[in-house]
């Protein structure tokens, strides 16, 4: 599948991934920061801002997504950055694919499963009759029974979009996500020897609770050369809420 992107900077490319209900845009603010030394490329993941819809959701197939976008471009070995689920699948990448990776950062996950947290948010998100829709606001009113946390419900309606009929819609492709919800929480089953020796930095929030000292034996068995790191004050967003101090780190790293 060819993932649409958005290109910013230049100099040495880097390849970013979003999480699951991201996009892109998510990142403008620390690429253009990136882009005074790099080429940033902020992917759309599958299923996900402007790419295809497709109704497969794995990381074998999202990585194998972002593979293609890199062969085709030329660009391997790359840095390549991911949150989330983009961090899970720029894991899946490294390990399968390494020829590609030049270096590893990963924002505020683990290569483990983890616990749902998104039914109820897809289950509103699907309930929402576009028919009877005429403003965002009323979107946002109805997302507000699930999504208590306003922070998170904003994330969330970035992926409303509007089309040329004046018909609102979701960006994502919310059946496939829910199907695969399994997938997106849970990591495949990898064997240490195909352990990725390139440069890695794990980077949490301290805030959150995706990225803990016991995930420590299992990212050491899959990246023997990983750090692991924490902003203050972050939370699972690091990127968002922390956008200075986490461009500062991927600096760093990149150097």
């Amino acid at each position: 599948m060819e993932l649409a992107f958005s290109e910013t900077g230049d100099g040495p490319p880097v390849v970013i991934l979003h999480g699951l209900f991201g996009w892109k845009r998510n990142w403008a603010g620390i690429a253009k920061i990136l882009g005074a030394a790099h080429e940033i490329l902020a992917l759309d993941l599958r299923n996900h801002g402007d790419s295809p819809h497709d109704e497969e959701m794995t990381y074998e197939a999202m990585a194998d997504d972002v593979a293609l976008f890199i062969e085709k471009g030329e660009l391997g070995p790359v840095p390549v950055i991911g949150h989330s689920m983009g961090g899970k699948t720029a894991m899946v990448l490294a390990l399968t694919r390494p020829e590609l990776v030049e270096r590893l950062l990963v924002l505020d996950i683990a290569p483990i499963v983890y616990g749902h947290g998104f039914e109820d948010f897809i289950e509103v998100m699907e309930g929402i009759d576009f028919d009877t829709i005429a403003r965002r606001p009323e979107v946002e009113a109805i997302l507000a029974n699930a999504v208590l946390d306003p922070g998170v419900r904003a994330f969330i309606m970035q992926n409303l979009k509007s089309g040329d009929d004046g018909r609102y819609a979701w960006r994502v492709n919310l059946d496939a996500i829910d199907r695969h919800m399994e997938d997106i929480v849970g990591f495949p089953d990898i064997d240490s020897e195909q352990a990725f020796e390139g440069p890695t930095l794990f980077l949490g929030g301290s805030e959150s609770d995706y990225l803990q000292p016991f995930h420590q034996a299992e990212i050491e068995r899959l990246f023997p050369m990983a750090d692991i790191d924490f902003i203050d004050g972050a939370g699972h967003w690091v990127h968002a809420d922390r956008p200075e101090e986490t461009a500062e780190r991927i600096i760093g790293f990149l150097d």
